[in-house]
């Protein structure tokens, strides 16, 4: 089962999921939105515009420091 790190509420009428996301998580692309449909099945089956007052499980917000590249080297690691 995968973790979440808040609640989300829809507050008005026509919120949309990638809106959702890229507000509260900073982006809606990069795998961010099937991580949230991930953790809330039957999510999806609800349409484009989610109903007033549906709760979503949000993951953490991904790290903003970039993601430094793992090289291998040959005489060990230091």
């Amino acid at each position: 089962m995968t973790s979440f790190d808040r609640l989300y509420t829809v507050k008005r009428d026509g919120e949309r999921l990638d809106r959702i996301c890229k507000n509260e998580l900073g982006s809606e692309r990069g795998g961010t939105m099937e991580s949230v449909l991930k953790l809330n099945p039957g999510l999806a089956a609800l349409g484009w515009t989610l109903p007033l007052g549906t709760t979503i499980k949000l993951p953490p917000r991904p790290s903003s420091e970039p993601k430094r590249p793992v090289v291998k080297r040959i005489w060990g690691e230091s």
